[in-house]
């Protein structure tokens, strides 16, 4: 029964809502956002006072980095070594950190591999000078106390910060439904909108914008988000920061001579030489990282001739590597009611100001406190020094001299208490006058205390000079300039890609492959066992082949990434998705706005440009409507205005006329180009076996079986006439048509 009366039930629902909650409040407020007050994160916190306790000043010498884990995670974070170690040295990385806090010896990482840092037992670390301004005012009554994880020591809740910090080295931190990511920013600048806000809180927006015009990471690459994109991160505390390479060209040699912040050099050259593998950056002949310590960003791109469009090359490299990159933006941190929220630029600066007023007071009473005491022991001392003898004689005759002092001079305990301790050497008569010079300029010191703490004026004054001589000691110049930029532009595939002749070939089952050269057997290639080839086409390496299946359905792919004629190719299937039953029958090549005759069996047929038939579509899109029982004809380019259409049919008719009488469409059925009776179409017995288009003055080759029909420019007068003729008969002998071919 005694056991049962020591514990409760509670649903699993409620038990694990509480432990969720409980534990999402502690990673919010204790573990990953930054307070506004001093800008650090507790374990960053911890680690500073830490050092600081370790006595590792900026003057100090270094000592290992173990030790001071040791000292952090032994005394006020109970949590890992291998975190603790990274958040440190995070804070001692000058790529990382716009202002760092930690001054390390040995291996701290690189830009190329912030990770690859050494072990904490070989790295040795103390603080560096900007580490004072969050440090300096410490013991001086600024901040809260509180115990630490077992209550055997006490840490400071925040730290004094003189400057806002929360800005200047900003973080990034990932808690429980929320995130933040906080840019660093310019010393001088935030400084700047701080004394701004100081002598004029009514200030509008534009006005902080003018002090704070941007982020300043730690790296000289430039800033090209436009300035309206950047003022509405201030005002809304989110958004998204554009940063870009900065690059020279020395002897038609570019040299990129910053990267955006955390961008590895070695894994941008990766992009790069991954895209030269896939032949995409056909003008780039070799790539080179010539970084060392005097120059920590030297890379270069080393073009095949010096008549390289630069510009255009590297607005390429922007849109698709890391030269340039994106920065999400999100003004997220603990304010000084304990919440975080998303904050504004005004916000963050009013309420750091509120916190450094506050803390600026603590620090003027503190004092203030202290010289109270120290005049009210020196107006004790006064009294015994000019009642001195009396005051031997009390000490010497009296059991309990404390009481009868106070009593005889009005003496409070601690004065009498003073009197007291009293070395012999202070009786010196020398001793009267140090009291009174001491009691003068504490008295002085009192008077300007009590009227910087009586006037908000002169409080302001103080926190303005003191931000100016902040600024002036810690502060620098911009890093990363502000430039405006265009937009990056990826460059069109036939720009990236080397021009070279090639003979695309198809085969019977639908295996494509390329073949350079034009000088190629198509028919004579090897092919896979019960296949054979189909069709071939010449074109170049930058222009697209387009495909008719037997429905009449267009497709295009692209050539440079076929497979190699050497190979037995790949099957078209694995690019493009043919409706169920269609065959892949024709080729064709050339560019966008050449001409071509699509045409059916069943003599109808229409002009086209090749543009018309791409299609971005795997299904491909409908180009030719075959009347029943029709299929779809080898396609035929045209030349020019002057070209003549040849029409043959099986039961070998030929007609020929101008090409420019076939109307012009864009996808369908098309017009009549021969008159074949409808009843031999039916029945099967007449169909157009071929076009073919050429120019006046060329022979014509009318193949049947074996034998070829020469028709000279002079005999093809016979065939002439309009479109939708019924044609003329060819000689006996040569009416069972099997193909045209043109010279």
């Amino acid at each position: 029964m005694g056991f049962q009366e020591n514990y409760e039930q509670i649903r699993l629902k409620d038990f694990a809502e509480k432990a969720y909650l409980d534990y999402s409040m502690y990673v919010i407020l204790d573990r990953a956002l930054p307070h506004i007050g001093d800008g650090l994160k507790p374990v960053q916190r911890r680690i500073v006072y830490a050092m600081s306790e370790l006595g590792l000043t900026a003057q100090a010498k270094h000592k290992k980095s173990a030790r001071t884990v040791g000292d952090v995670l032994g005394k006020y974070h109970p949590h890992g070594d291998t975190a603790c170690y990274e958040a440190m040295v995070i804070m001692a990385q000058d790529f990382s950190y716009r202002y760092p806090l930690i001054d390390g010896q040995g291996n701290w990482g690189s830009p190329d591999d912030p990770k690859s840092f050494a072990a904490m037992r070989y790295t040795e670390s103390r603080l560096t000078a900007y580490a004072q301004t969050l440090l300096s005012e410490l013991e001086q009554g600024t901040v809260e106390w509180v115990d630490n994880f077992d209550g055997s020591l006490k840490e400071p809740a925040l730290l004094p910060a003189r400057l806002p910090n929360v800005l200047l080295n900003g973080t990034m931190g990932i808690a429980v439904g929320m995130a933040t990511d906080i840019p660093p920013h310019n010393l001088r600048e935030v400084t700047g909108a701080c004394i701004e806000l100081l002598d004029n809180p009514e200030c509008s927006d534009e006005t902080l914008y003018a002090h704070v015009k941007a982020p300043d990471y730690p790296t000289d690459a430039e800033i090209i988000s436009a300035t309206p994109d950047i003022e509405k991160i201030y005002q809304t505390g989110g958004g998204s920061v554009k940063m870009r390479a900065k690059y020279e060209v020395e002897d038609g040699i570019i040299v990129i001579t910053a990267l955006p912040h955390q961008v590895s050099g070695a894994k941008l050259l990766e992009q790069i030489a991954a895209q030269m593998l896939a032949k995409k950056l056909p003008m780039i002949e070799d790539l080179r990282d010539e970084s060392d310590h005097e120059t920590p960003t030297r890379l270069l791109i080393i073009p095949k001739t010096k008549r390289l469009d630069v510009e255009s090359v590297m607005s390429h490299l922007f849109a698709t590597t890391d030269l340039e990159k994106s920065y999400r933006v999100n003004l997220n941190m603990i304010g000084l009611d304990g919440r975080p929220q998303v904050k504004n630029l005004r916000q963050i600066l009013t309420e750091w100001l509120l916190f450094r007023t506050e803390t600026v007071k603590r620090r003027l009473q503190h004092r203030l406190d202290k010289v109270l005491a120290r005049l009210h022991i020196l107006a004790g001392l006064l009294i015994a020094f000019l009642n001195i003898d009396e005051v031997i004689a009390i000490i010497r005759h009296e059991d309990e001299p404390k009481p009868v002092l106070m009593a005889r001079f009005g003496l409070t305990d601690i004065q009498a208490e003073a009197i007291l301790e009293l070395k012999l050497r202070h009786l010196a008569k020398l001793e009267e006058i140090k009291i009174r010079g001491e009691q003068d300029d504490l008295m002085k010191e009192r008077e300007s205390l009590e009227q910087i703490l009586a006037s908000k004026d002169k409080l302001n004054s103080l926190i303005k000079q003191e931000l100016e001589r902040d600024a002036a000691k810690y502060g620098d110049n911009r890093r990363s300039p502000l430039v405006q930029r265009e937009a990056a532009q990826v460059l069109d595939t036939a720009e990236l890609i080397a021009s070279e002749p090639v003979t695309v070939v198809l085969s019977q089952k639908g295996w494509i492959r390329s073949a350079k050269g034009h000088d190629v057997d198509a028919a004579g290639l090897g092919y896979r066992a019960g296949d054979s080839f189909l069709d071939a086409v010449k074109t170049r390496s930058t222009q697209p082949v387009y495909l008719l299946d037997s429905t009449g359905r267009s497709y295009s792919i692209t050539t440079h990434d076929l497979p190699s004629a050497r190979t037995q190719g790949e099957p078209l299937t694995g690019r493009l998705n043919p409706p169920a039953g269609a065959v892949f029958g024709h080729l064709l090549a050339g560019n966008a706005e050449d001409w071509c005759v699509l045409a059916s069996s069943a003599g109808y047929g229409f002009r086209v440009q090749l543009g018309e038939l791409a299609s971005k579509n795997r299904a491909g899109k409908v180009m030719l409507t075959l009347p029943d029982a029709s299929s779809v004809l080898k396609p035929t380019l045209l030349t020019g205005e002057s070209d003549w259409l040849a029409v043959a049919t099986r039961q070998g008719r030929l007609l020929i006329f101008p090409a420019t009488e076939l109307p012009e469409l864009a996808k369908g059925k098309g017009n009549k180009l021969i008159n074949i009776p409808a009843a031999d179409l039916s029945a099967g017995k007449d169909s157009v076996i071929a076009i073919a288009a050429f120019t006046e003055g060329s022979p014509l080759k009318i193949r049947c079986g074996k034998q070829f029909l020469t028709l000279k420019p002079a005999d093809t007068a016979n065939y002439q006439g309009n479109r939708a003729n019924r044609g003329v008969l060819l000689p006996r002998g040569f009416q069972r048509v099997e193909g045209l071919e043109v010279g």
